[in-house]
């Protein structure tokens, strides 16, 4: 059974950095799959904050974070990662990491199929 596990949140101060990372574990057996990272701010939807192709071809973010996260992906060592620079006490969230139902990462929730547990992230002003 494949599994997303995620890890790396915790307390940060504004305008510090953060690296959060998502380990896919199990077999594979339906191969290499877009990924995404969302996060659920307290009171607030579930947000998209970043997408990655199948092959770490393409890239995607939301407008909120555009140009302080990037996502990468290690497909050998199964494993994916986002790098937050920048932070904002707005980016104060549950992170959790998805695996999509196809290669291309889009930002609707109802396109991935499997979650992890989600890592807090909380950034103090």
């Amino acid at each position: 059974q494949v599994q997303l596990v995620e890890s790396g949140g915790g307390l940060v101060q504004a305008g510090g950095s953060m690296t959060l990372s998502c380990v896919i574990s199990g077999n594979m057996q339906r191969g290499l799959m877009a990924m995404a990272w969302f996060r659920r701010a307290p009171g607030k939807e579930r947000e998209f904050v970043a997408g990655i192709t199948w092959n770490g071809g393409s890239t995607s973010y939301g407008d909120p974070v555009k140009g302080r996260f990037t996502m990468s992906r290690d497909n050998p060592k199964k494993t994916v990662e986002l790098q937050m620079n920048s932070l904002k006490s707005e980016d104060t969230a549950i992170y959790y990491c998805a695996r999509a139902r196809g290669i291309t990462a889009t930002d609707a929730p109802s396109d991935y199929d499997l979650w992890g547990q989600g890592t807090q992230v909380a950034v103090t002003s």
